[in-house]
C-alpha cells in the first residue's frame, strides 16, 4: 500500500467498516454474563445490537444451549438464517475454525478435521465470508496477556489456561487450495487471516497461480505466539506489501485492541473489536461489552473526521460476490504487478 501526501486525510480515506466479534468461543457465559449470548435468539438479538451500534462485519461463531462453542454445522445454518432475517444487510463472515474451544477442562482445544472444515462452503444460507487461515503456525493466543487479564475467568484454570497455550491451527497448502476452490464455488468470498507476512506472501502466490480469483481482503492477525506481535513495525512491515486494492482490517487481543485499531482507524486500514479478542476497558477496571467496543470505535473513528461505513459500502468495498475470471485479472484488479510473460517465473508457475 502506498501512503501518497494526503493519504492521512480522512476525504481520502474510505469509510471504516468495523468488525464485531462478539461470541467469543474461548470464553465461557459465567466469564461475562452480560454479554456472552447463549439462546439462539440472544445470539441473533447480539447481532442486531452490534449492526445498530455500527458493525457492518458480523464474525460468527455459534453456542449450544449448555454454554460451549457449537461444532454442529446446523447451528451455524439456523444462526446465519436468523441473522440474514434479522438484519440482512450486515456482512457475515463465519469464523473458519467453527469453534476451537476445548471439549472439557484440560482438553486439548482441538480444529475439526480438514473434511468437516470444507463443509463450511456447503452451509445454507450462505455466509457471505468464511476466514481461511494460510500456513500451520502455533496459535498461542495467550501467550502477551497479562495475569491480570484472566482474573475472575475461567483462564485462571491452569488446565484450560494450558489447552490455548498449546494450540496450533492447521493450513497445509493442500487443505487450503482445496477450501479456497470450494468456498469460491459456493460463491463465497476467503477473508484471510494472515498472522505474518509469509502467509501473506502465501496468498500472493496463490493469487499468482490462479488458485484464488477474487478480491484481496484479510486481517492482520497481531495476538503474538505465532502470530505477528502488535506494534507498529509488524504492522508498517506487513501493510507495506500490500497491493493498494487489498482491503485490510487490523485484529489484536485484550488491551492491544483499541490501541491497534486507533492506528488502524488513523491510517485509513478498517478494525475489528469485541469479547473474542478483549474483555477489558483500557484501564481494567470493568468487563467492557462488544456493543460498548463498537461504540468507542465510532466515537473515535468520527473524532477523527473518518465516516462509519454504510452496509452498502461495506459491501461494496469488500466486493461481496465478486470473482474474476483469470489469474491476470484478480492480480490487475488487486492493484499487484502482474505475472511475467515467458522466461523462468520460477516457483510461480507449475510444471506441466
Amino acid at each position: 500500500m502506498n501512503f501518497l501526501d494526503g493519504s492521512l486525510y480522512p476525504e481520502n480515506q474510505q469509510p471504516l467498516i468495523i468488525t464485531a466479534a462478539p461470541y467469543g468461543p474461548s470464553w465461557v457465559p459465567a466469564d461475562f454474563p452480560e454479554d456472552i449470548p447463549v439462546t439462539m435468539e440472544a445470539q441473533i438479538q447480539k447481532a442486531v445490537d452490534c449492526y445498530n451500534a455500527g458493525a457492518t462485519v458480523l464474525h460468527l461463531h455459534v453456542r449450544e444451549l449448555d454454554g460451549k462453542g457449537s461444532k454442529r454445522l446446523s447451528k451455524f445454518n439456523e444462526l446465519i438464517a436468523g441473522v440474514r432475517k434479522a438484519v440482512p444487510k450486515m456482512i457475515i463472515q463465519v469464523g473458519g475454525s467453527i469453534s476451537f474451544a476445548p471439549e472439557s477442562d484440560g482438553a486439548a482445544a482441538k480444529w475439526l478435521s480438514d473434511d468437516t472444515r470444507h463443509m463450511l462452503a456447503e452451509l445454507q444460507p450462505k455466509p457471505d465470508q468464511v476466514t481461511v487461515t494460510v500456513n500451520t503456525s502455533q496459535m498461542n493466543v495467550v501467550e502477551h496477556w497479562d495475569h491480570a487479564d484472566i482474573v475472575g475467568t475461567s483462564m485462571e484454570d491452569p488446565a484450560v489456561f494450558n489447552a490455548y497455550k498449546e494450540m496450533t491451527v492447521p493450513a497445509q497448502p493442500g487443505w487450503v487450495e482445496e477450501h479456497i476452490k470450494r468456498l469460491s464455488a459456493a460463491g463465497i468470498q476467503s477473508a484471510f487471516q494472515c498472522y505474518n507476512i509469509n502467509s501473506y506472501e502465501s496468498v500472493e502466490r496463490l493469487i499468482r497461480r490462479g488458485i484464488y480469483k477474487g478480491p484481496l481482503v484479510l486481517n492482520w492477525v497481531a495476538i503474538g505466539g505465532g502470530m505477528d506481535m502488535p506494534n507498529l513495525y509488524s504492522l508498517a512491515n506487513f501493510v507495506r506489501a500490500l497491493p493498494d486494492g487489498a482491503v485490510l482490517t487490523v485484529e489484536s487481543s485484550m488491551r492491544n485492541v483499541l490501541p491497534i485499531n486507533m492506528m488502524g482507524i488513523a491510517l485509513g486500514l478498517h478494525v475489528r473489536c469485541g469479547i473474542e479478542d478483549n474483555l477489558w476497558n483500557q484501564s481494567r477496571t470493568e468487563r467492557m461489552s462488544t456493543v460498548e467496543q463498537i461504540k468507542q470505535l465510532v466515537r473515535i473513528s468520527r473524532e477523527f473526521g473518518r465516516p462509519i461505513a454504510t452496509p452498502e459500502q461495506a459491501r461494496e468495498i469488500c466486493r461481496i460476490d465478486t470473482f474474476y475470471d483469470s489469474a491476470d485479472e484478480t492480480l490487475e484488479i488487486n492493484g499487484f504487478s502482474p505475472n511475467r510473460n515467458g522466461g523462468n517465473q520460477g516457483f510461480l508457475k507449475r510444471a506441466a
